[in-house]
């Protein structure tokens, strides 16, 4: 035991000595320029198998004074609301009230030492995603319009690693790490202490992927929930993924669950395009082949639809990790529909239904990447749009807010959550930064 703790300690030092970030004794770097790796025909070369990723943690430290994140030409951001703990995701509520669940992953069970898991955890405390979850959702209230909250009060507390939010009628159904709950809601309340109505059990244990997304359909008949998988290509075996990189879909009447998608190793940000009324989500797709692999992605999701997780990725293209292998699935493995780069940590999808952004920006996607902590150079840290026609991406991707990483590599902030504010612009929850921030376009 003694010997494995000065090997640990020996190969500790190795991988922090390349100062300013993290990089594993692995190290490969990016081929494809990171523009090839957007759209809806990427480029994909050979996966590099990696033991570990080749790891580049930009270490997560607090904005300073009067700094902000960049907005595009034509555009502005200011802070909407601060001093929030690691906000997660948000849910623009009818009256213009903000929603923002203040979150981070469940406590895991002790499943003993591993080299690897050391070292992961040392790479994700660094990135700023080890932090306590406030298990919290609060409410911000621009009292004034003038695009900043004015109050933040806890709205809904004692929760469980909570995410995804979606109102129907008077019913706030709010995704929990383990389960969907749901509680009375009333315009205009700022604070709800009613115990929570289990709606349905959701997939939980490992929490490999702990954040689970939900929304109503447009008929409000059911809800539909993703949970991410439990492992990065099922090396924990397929039992633990029963249920698991997936879209479920709950029939509200009868509190019956079934799989509506599968194969999607880590689905968030579950948005209705609103010309094709098509159900869209974004992916987080697998590590350890290589920096210019596999890229996420945004996809309509079809009922009945598998999208290949873990057995083959983007499209049809055989994980030989995986064994054993499944044929006839890989065979109708679904090509997503737009890449948006590897290992982006793309998480935040909202289709733009508002008119503040001007009739050339309707309908398109605003995504929220979340940035690399495995890729050379990073990749992420921003706020893209995608333009939409007929209901269908229609060009490549604009940035909309960057200048999360300072120039010497540090994560001011990472951008989560897009929603679109009852005014029509943009707000992103920032987790490292513990902000909140609404872009919008200049004022003339």
């Amino acid at each position: 035991m003694k010997k494995l703790l000065i090997t640990v300690l020996v190969v500790a030092a190795l991988v922090v000595a390349a100062g300013g970030g993290l990089v594993a004794l692995s190290r490969h770097e990016a081929t494809v320029p990171i523009e090839q790796t957007y759209g809806p025909d990427p480029v994909l070369v050979e996966p590099k198998a990696e033991w570990l990723p080749s790891v580049n943690v930009a270490e997560a430290t607090p904005w300073p004074n009067g700094q902000m994140p960049v907005a595009a030409q034509g555009l502005e951001v200011k802070e909407y609301a601060g001093d929030l703990e690691h906000p997660r995701w948000l849910h623009v509520l009818p009256n213009g009230d903000v929603l923002v669940a203040e979150s981070n992953a469940p406590p895991k069970p002790d499943e003993g030492f591993s080299i690897r898991a050391f070292f992961m955890g040392l790479f994700q405390a660094r990135a700023g995603a080890e932090t306590k979850s406030a298990n919290r959702i609060s409410l911000l209230r621009d009292s004034d319009g003038d695009g900043v909250a004015e109050t933040k009060t806890p709205f809904i507390t004692g929760l469980y690693s909570p995410f995804g939010m979606s109102l129907l009628d008077s019913t706030l159904y709010v995704a929990n790490a383990d389960a969907i709950v749901a509680f009375p809601y009333q315009e205009g309340a700022t604070q709800i202490t009613g115990a929570p109505d289990k709606i349905v059990d959701l997939p939980s244990g490992r929490n490999h992927h702990w954040t689970k997304d939900v929304i109503a359909s447009r008929d409000g008949t059911k809800l539909y929930a993703t949970v991410g998988s439990n492992s990065n290509v099922a090396e924990n075996g397929m039992d633990e993924e029963k249920g698991r990189a997936a879209v479920h879909e709950i029939d509200l009447a009868s509190r019956q669950t079934r799989l509506f998608a599968s194969g999607l190793r880590n689905p968030n940000g579950l948005s209705w395009q609103p010309d094709s009324g098509q159900l869209w989500v974004v992916v987080n797709e697998r590590d350890e082949i290589g920096p210019d692999l596999v890229p996420d992605y945004m996809t309509s999701v079809q009922d009945g639809a598998f999208y290949g997780w873990p057995y083959s990725w983007y499209g049809q293209h055989v994980d030989d990790r995986v064994e054993p292998q499944n044929q006839e699935l890989v065979a109708v493995a679904i090509k997503p529909d737009y890449a948006l780069g590897p290992h982006t940590a793309s998480l935040g999808l909202t289709f733009n239904t508002g008119d503040l952004f001007g009739p050339e920006m309707k309908s398109g996607a605003f995504v929220g990447q979340h940035g690399s902590w495995n890729r050379i150079p990073r990749s992420g840290y921003k706020v893209i749009f995608v333009p939409f026609a007929a209901g269908r991406p229609s060009g490549p991707p604009r940035d909309i807010l960057t200048g999360f990483l300072s120039a010497e590599g540090k994560a001011l902030g990472r951008p989560v959550g897009v929603a679109i504010a009852r005014d029509g612009a943009l707000l992103v929850a920032d987790d490292v930064g513990n902000k909140v921030w609404r872009v919008a376009p200049h004022a003339n």
